[in-house]
């Protein structure tokens, strides 16, 4: 399927509000998305630090995971990769021009099922669906507005290092470095199995209403924590739970050894052990700040991720594959397994790609390149790790 250029109409933007953080809303008009819809206009939110060099050679895209949004870096409140992003830092925001944009689908800014159709609705299901190369060429938008035409480094993990898999393919010779952490060159059955899962646990809450919950004034909430409790179980490794939770139960243990408290009904919808309280508490915090919707949306275009998807396989993707590549693997991750990783920047090598594998050893899992940043950085400074 070709897909035409998109024309930005308007960007929302003020570089000189601060030296380091600026907020901003690119609207976009006739978006044609890869399912073959088109909307009259979407907007993305994004957010840079730093500022352009005079040569606009030291730009860094900076993409999100699944439930992460354009907020990276420092500002009013802290980002999620605080740590990582800023003056000094190890993203030295002295140095680079930093730019995270709110992916396409997305409930932080950007265009999504809760943002408001033309008849003052929100969309709900009516909202096209999403690929990650929609959002993608959304990015790419925004750097033409931003008057960018090189992007010196692409960074992002999970469903980030998917975007970033795509960057150089859908923008040849614009991209010089690309960095995906935690995640394949096509998505895995194992890792659809789990998306699947958790949208069953929100379409299956009476509340969803079919994606039209909005119009009822109520939300999915129990379906979304549900959904949020499976992911969990991904995210993170064996070794932290067994550390972290133990066989712990909530509140003191009885003295015969009963490990339940309260009659069935409590004992089967109540945590009776602390790794159960932490899903629930996981689950809550989701709720206060993410749309269900948006959550079955971004999911289903994690399983459309494969870069060989309509250009001739994966070998054939690779060799179009134009920029430098590093792949970052985490030892427990149990989605995105180091050794699919490896056999990946293998195959990339053989297709002419100068590509690189690091490893990061971590109990965190999957989440580790969220949870263990300054570990990150030091990965990210060492030489090839081969």
């Amino acid at each position: 399927m070709s897909v035409e250029p998109i024309p930005c109409s308007s960007i929302a933007w003020d570089p000189a509000s601060t030296a380091q953080h600026a907020r901003g809303v690119l609207r976009i008009p006739g978006f044609h998305f890869e399912c073959g819809a088109i909307l009259p206009e979407i907007e993305i939110a994004f957010e840079t630090w730093g500022r352009l060099d005079a040569a606009r050679s030291n730009v860094m895209v900076v993409c999100h995971a699944l439930t992460g949004d354009a907020h990276a870096g420092p500002g009013d409140t802290p980002g999620w990769w605080q740590e990582l992003i800023g003056p000094g830092c190890p993203i030295d925001t002295r140095v680079w021009f930093v730019v995270a944009s709110n992916v396409l689908g997305g409930c932080a800014g950007s265009s999504g099922p809760a943002s408001l159709a033309s008849d003052g609705r929100p969309y709900g299901l009516r909202f096209p669906l999403v690929t990650v190369r929609d959002m993608v060429r959304a990015q790419i938008c925004l750097l033409d507005a931003l008057g960018v035409d090189r992007v010196d480094t692409v960074i992002g993990g999970s469903l980030g290092g998917m975007q970033v898999w795509e960057w150089p393919l859908l923008a040849p010779g614009r991209v010089r470095r690309a960095v995906v952490i935690a995640a394949h060159a096509a998505f895995t059955p194992l890792a659809i199995g789990y998306n699947e899962a958790m949208r069953q646990a929100i379409v299956a809450d009476p509340h969803w209403h079919g994606g039209d919950y909005y119009r009822f004034g109520v939300r999915p909430e129990a379906g979304l924590a549900a959904a949020r409790s499976i992911g969990m179980l991904t995210y993170r490794s064996d070794r932290l739970f067994d550390a972290r939770f133990g066989r712990g139960a909530v509140g003191p243990e009885r003295p015969d050894g009963w490990p339940f408290r309260g009659d069935a009904r409590e004992v089967f919808t109540t945590p009776q052990f602390q790794v159960e309280s932490y899903l629930h508490h996981q689950g809550d915090k989701l709720n206060r700040r993410f749309d269900a919707n948006s959550y079955l949306y971004l999911t289903r275009a994690m399983d459309s991720h494969d870069i060989g998807r309509g250009r001739g396989g994966l070998e054939a993707a690779l060799r179009a594959f134009d920029a430098e590549l590093t792949v970052i693997g985490i030892d427990t991750d149990y989605l995105y397994t180091p050794q699919q990783l490896r056999e990946t920047v293998a195959l990339a090598r053989s297709c002419g790609v100068r590509a690189s594998y690091r490893e990061m050893c971590s109990d965190y899992g999957h989440d580790a390149f969220l949870v263990e940043q300054l570990k990150l950085a030091r990965l990210l400074e060492e030489g090839d790790g081969r």
